[in-house]
């Protein structure tokens, strides 16, 4: 399927071709809550949560419920809102919006979600508080989340050597990705597909429609260290998933 696009907003643009999207993508949040049994505190019996957890999933909306072990799930409602729902009720800006909506990003991959997420918290919060040059470290959790949709696909548009790649594809400018952002949305769209700019061969998909998501599920815990120039970043304390410069940013 092709779109035609020709106004001022996406000047240039033309034959936008949809992606079919029916799969996992990652979302990367700040957190320090542990998974934990939704009943452990009520009784000393596990066959007394067994048959609480039963209950409660009689009567749980039927978006809520979680296809992992019902012992080891986490609060569902907590975890529906912080991987899904949060974006579309505190809105701001970001690359695709001006704050006048909300926009959900997620990644192909984990290494995709820590490049972006940590440029944000090191040009975001810790530049803006004064900690750049601080000893400073944050956890974050990643959740596994299911997209079926069509989505605009910018892949094309993003790749070096596209006239519009400085635009779109801005390291710190966001004005035209949002004016793009802003008709997509207003045109009631669901979503984009879109190259990282901060980790080459990345991938990260821009959601306008909370529908689209569901089934979100707890992959893993990261702890990011920022340590001088360095920001590491660990799945298990004291071994390194990934380093990076931070002057690279």
């Amino acid at each position: 399927m092709v779109f035609e696009f020709a106004s001022e907003v996406a000047s240039g643009f033309s034959k936008l071709s949809l992606v079919d999207l029916h799969s996992d993508v990652y979302r990367n949040i700040i957190s320090i809550q542990q998974s934990q049994d939704l009943f452990d505190d009520l009784s000393a019996h596990p066959e007394d949560w067994l048959a609480a957890q039963a209950i409660e999933m009689e009567i749980k909306p039927p978006h809520y419920q979680s296809n992992q072990t019902i012992i080891h799930r986490p609060f569902e409602e907590a975890e529906w809102f912080n991987a899904i729902e949060w974006p579309f009720q505190n809105w701001r800006a970001s690359r695709f919006s001006d704050g006048s909506f909300g926009v959900w990003y997620g990644c192909e991959s984990v290494e995709t979600s820590v490049m972006e997420t940590a440029y944000h918290w090191l040009k975001g919060f810790l530049q803006d508080a004064g900690f750049e040059n601080e000893l400073v470290t944050v956890e974050r959790k990643i959740y596994q989340v299911r997209c079926d949709a069509a989505l605009i696909d910018l892949r094309p548009w993003c790749e070096q050597g596209c006239e519009h790649h400085s635009e779109l594809m801005h390291k710190s400018n966001y004005h035209a990705a949002q004016a793009f952002g802003a008709r997509v949305h207003h045109e009631g769209h669901p979503g984009l597909m879109t190259l990282s700019v901060r980790r080459e061969g990345g991938q990260n998909v821009a959601i306008f429609n909370p529908r689209l998501l569901s089934q979100p599920r707890y992959d893993c815990q990261l702890s990011y260290h920022l340590r001088g120039p360095e920001i590491i970043v660990e799945k298990q304390p004291g071994v390194a998933l990934m380093r990076f410069d931070i002057r690279d940013f």
